[in-house]
Formats: C-alpha cells, structure tokens, sequence
C-alpha cells in the first residue's frame, strides 16, 4: 500500500457568472459562462465546447431534465386554458382536440431548447459536469 496526497481539483479555467446571469444567458441559447457564443450545435446538440471561452459545455448531461420542465411548464399552461374554454363555451371534441394538441406541441417545441440551454448553465454554474473518469 502507497500513500498518495489528496488531489486537489484543477482551478476553472473558464468564467463561471452567477446564477441568474448563465440562466438567462442559457434561455437565450447563448454560452452560460461568457455569453458571446451559440450554445446549440443542431437543434438540441450542445456544442462540445465554446470556441470563445473554453468552457466544456457537452461535459453538461442534461438528459432527461429539460423535457420533464419543458412538459411541467406546457402543462401548467395549457390545462388551465383548457378547463377555461370548456367551462366557458363547451365546443365539440374535435374543436378541442385541433385547438389544444398542435399548441402542445408547438409551445413543447419552443421551449424545449430554450429549456436546455438553462439547464446547461444551472450546471455550469453548480459544476455538474461529467467526465471521462466519473465512468
């Protein structure tokens, strides 16, 4: 058996902002820690790294976190307009269902990267990051 010291984390070697900076900053689908950069490769693809400040935002794994706000936050504004509209005017079944599905699903659409990129700097800023060696 070896002793080996402590390892002592690396120093962040990109500007980590306060909290509600990289949140805004990741709604706008811009990089969390400088801002001057686009945070989306595609549509959802995070870039793997900002070309402007170096941060490693593909180490950020959202995954499942976005969808889940994205359909908590749709859901809490859709169902009260549903019940609004069928208490107010009751139309038919198939009123509602071409009124409300395409909105679900557009609003889903809009705000699911808007979504991501929020959480992406939520855990810059908590240093939420995988690597290759947490495997």
């Amino acid at each position: 058996m070896r002793w080996e010291p402590a390892r002592v984390p690396a120093p962040v070697a990109w500007p980590v902002p306060r909290l509600a900076l990289a949140l805004r900053r990741g709604l706008l689908c811009r990089c969390p820690a400088c801002g001057q950069t686009r945070l989306f490769n595609g549509y959802l693809r995070v870039a793997a790294e900002c070309p402007a400040c170096h941060a490693p935002l593909g180490l950020a794994r959202a995954d499942d976190a976005p969808p889940y706000f994205t359909i908590l936050l749709v859901g809490h504004l859709v169902v009260p307009l549903m019940f609004t509209v069928e208490r107010t005017w009751h139309p038919a079944l198939w009123l509602q269902s071409a009124i409300w599905l395409p909105l679900i699903a557009l609003l889903s659409l809009l705000l699911l990267r808007p979504i991501k990129g929020a959480t992406v700097g939520l855990m810059l800023v908590l240093g939420m990051l995988k690597s290759d060696v947490d495997e």
